[in-house]
């Protein structure tokens, strides 16, 4: 098996890190593509890195695809929230001494 090397391989996944999509917010187990309920209301989503976040929401399928797919001149008007940033870990590892 050949390995990628993990650097190409965080390079990939962090080329994935904001990207949204469109969830359509119906009650049940009914159909849930967009084609299907164009006048649904939409939850966008984005991703972290780790998994789907609330970013907003739309009022149907036009206002969502406005919001994921904009126009070189037009600029989102929803403002991406900033993830906190990591803490020390408290977790239990061994350290690398000098030498080892």
């Amino acid at each position: 098996m050949d390995d990628e090397p993990l650097s190409e391989w965080a390079e990939r996944r962090a080329a994935k890190i904001g990207r949204l999509r469109a969830v359509p917010l119906v009650s049940g187990d009914g159909p849930k593509a967009s084609h299907l309920n164009p006048d649904a209301p939409r939850a966008i989503q984005r991703w972290n890195g780790y998994t789907w976040e609330p970013y907003g929401t739309a009022a149907n399928l036009a206002e969502a695809q406005r919001l994921l797919h904009p126009r070189a001149e037009e600029q989102p008007t929803m403002a991406a929230p900033q993830p906190p940033p990591l803490r020390a870990g408290r977790g239990r590892h061994r350290k690398l001494r000098p030498g080892e």
